[in-house]
């Protein structure tokens, strides 16, 4: 069963690593798109809930890439929304900003960090890393740019619960590549005090009847998954 998933897993990241070197002109607009208006997607955000802060509600921010930014779904079927619809369901008084932006680095997170947290987060979800692992940056690189993420929040919010969601690089990375980068989460989290998410994509990646066409994006059944697992960590700190 291991091998057959390793298998399965292999051809999943290499599909996402072709479609990174052979976008098609939808996907390459989108990307050029989201690094050239970052700065307006975050004033997006603080735009569309504008309104909605007036109840001070207290927020929990999603920083992540294309998962949280649902790419392929509606925004309502993204994983970020399913969660602020079980906190409505329970009626919890939390508002969710999902800042996903498809294509983002820990690099870019770190660059942009400082603008999303004028949302004043009580809760700080940061889901990044798996493009630094299919793009083959160096460890090293991507655990500094996290440890400072986690930094930020912690200096300027320092009663934030942060929840670390964790990534796996692809095995054709190879097995040393594999191993450095699968300490990356566990160990920021046992520094910086913060809860974790083991896999983020537990049970989706890999699987083609919960990814859409392209093998990369989960579908809306994968998205709904994405939920249970992310809602199995962070209900304790609500």
């Amino acid at each position: 069963m291991y091998k057959l998933f390793n298998s399965v897993f292999v051809i999943f990241c290499f599909l996402i690593i072709s479609c990174s070197s052979e976008k098609t002109p939808k996907e390459s607009q989108e990307a050029e798109n989201s690094t050239k208006n970052s700065i307006d997607k975050v004033s997006e955000h603080k735009s569309e809930t504008s309104e909605e802060m007036k109840d001070n509600r207290p927020i929990i921010l999603f920083l992540g890439n294309s998962l949280t930014a649902g790419y392929g779904v509606e925004k309502s079927q993204a994983f970020p929304a399913l969660i602020q619809a079980k906190i409505d369901s329970l009626s919890l008084h939390y508002q969710v900003i999902n800042a996903g932006v498809s294509g983002e680095t820990t690099a870019g997170g770190r660059e942009k960090v400082n603008w999303y947290l004028k949302q004043k987060p009580t809760i700080f979800i940061l889901e990044l890393g798996g493009n630094d692992a299919l793009r083959g940056i160096k460890p090293t690189e991507t655990r500094e740019n996290l440890s400072a993420i986690i930094e930020i929040v912690q200096s300027q919010f320092p009663k934030c619960k942060i929840l670390l969601a964790g990534m796996e690089a692809p095995p054709n990375m190879g097995d040393n590549y594999t191993f450095e980068f699968r300490k990356i989460y566990p160990e920021l989290a046992e520094k910086y005090q913060t809860a974790r998410i083991p896999f983020l994509l537990d049970i989706v990646g890999g699987n083609p009847e919960l990814n859409q066409a392209d093998g990369i994006h989960p579908t809306v059944e994968g998205h709904e998954i994405l939920a249970e697992t992310v809602w199995k960590y962070l209900k304790d700190l609500l």
